[in-house]
């Protein structure tokens, strides 16, 4: 399978490293999916009302929509109870997983913050001072066992 193709690797230091382009589809299908799920009690509960200018599934997916977009038009609202519930769920819902799209593509598009590349690096250089280290105590058990050789004679 092409790298390109994968969900994540793993580097050589056993971390998974996650492809962005995955996460960013899996976190707009959800997203979609959640609006898609709670349209249809927002409908509900809006149809009951006669005051109500949400009359069709389409309009309470609308309204879902941009409260997860945070924008809001104003055109579609809710004024039951439970539908408002509704949209501050989804407005709360929506601001994570849309912040993390919009972070997702500035990662991509400026990527001056790339944390793996950093952790590797630290990883390596954490890998080489242990190494270092071993090779230390070696010789330092070494000039101890001389040391303790030439005191007990």
């Amino acid at each position: 399978m092409k790298p390109s193709l994968k969900s994540y690797t793993i580097d050589e230091f056993g971390v998974k490293n996650y492809n962005s382009f995955y996460l960013l589809l899996i976190t707009i299908a959800v997203l979609y999916g959640v609006i898609a799920l709670l349209s249809f009690p927002l409908y509900q509960y809006e149809l009951a009302s006669e005051h109500s200018n949400i009359r069709s599934y389409k309009d309470a997916f609308w309204t879902l929509q941009m409260s997860a977009s945070t924008i809001g038009f104003g055109d579609f609202y809710p004024v039951t109870l439970p539908g408002r519930i509704i949209v501050a769920a989804m407005f709360y819902i929506g601001v994570g997983m849309v912040g993390f799209v919009g972070a997702q593509f500035v990662n991509k598009f400026v990527g001056f913050s790339d944390t793996n590349v950093k952790n590797r690096e630290l990883r390596k250089q954490n890998k080489e001072i242990l190494a270092h280290n071993k090779h230390l105590e070696k010789k330092i058990d070494s000039i101890l066992e001389k040391v303790e050789k030439i005191t007990s004679k």
